[in-house]
């Protein structure tokens, strides 16, 4: 139980961290944009490579955080039907649709990885003014829906549990 709880820990920093990541990156892109445009307006001289790189950085945010979102319940969900349910029923459909997501996820690591895999070995660049190796710029999806993938597992065990004790006390 003791390694269990570390590792949960350490997933919950790692989690923290790709948050903080990505709140500086979303500065770094409003910080950008608005300078790369008041230098296009005032002085004629914009920075080119600017929304190439707010374009990416955008790409990063999202799965940085994805998992995060998950773990404070977050994300959008329509529950209309969903409140309209028992307790019990509830945490099955919710621990069904938890399972479901954690195959989805677990499906676009693995292939989003071997496409990142394939950039790397090539050394394919991106044909822009920046030309940053694509394997950089696609690195976060299988992370990102790794980590997202594991968060759904935690849902699910405890939507799973509320089903069980639910179950147990009828």
């Amino acid at each position: 139980m003791k390694l269990l709880n570390k590792c949960t820990t350490i997933f919950d920093r790692t989690l923290d961290f790709f948050a903080i990541l990505a709140a500086a990156l979303l500065i770094y892109i409003a910080l950008g944009v608005t300078t790369e445009v008041v230098l296009r307006k005032v002085l004629g001289r914009p920075i080119i490579w600017m929304a190439e790189t707010a374009e990416y950085s955008l790409l990063w945010v999202t799965f940085l955080v994805a998992a995060w979102v998950l773990r404070s319940d977050g994300h959008v969900k329509m529950d209309l039907l969903l409140h309209n349910l028992n307790p019990k029923t509830q945490a099955l459909i919710n621990t069904v649709t938890s399972v479901v997501s954690i195959i989805i996820c677990l499906a676009l690591t693995w292939f989003s990885a071997q496409v990142t895999w394939g950039y790397f070995q090539t050394d394919y660049r991106i044909n822009t003014f920046v030309r940053p190796p694509k394997f950089l710029i696609m690195l976060v999806i299988p992370v990102g829906s790794f980590l997202l993938s594991v968060q759904f597992l935690r849902r699910s065990y405890g939507y799973f549990r509320n089903w069980r004790t639910s179950a147990d006390k009828k």
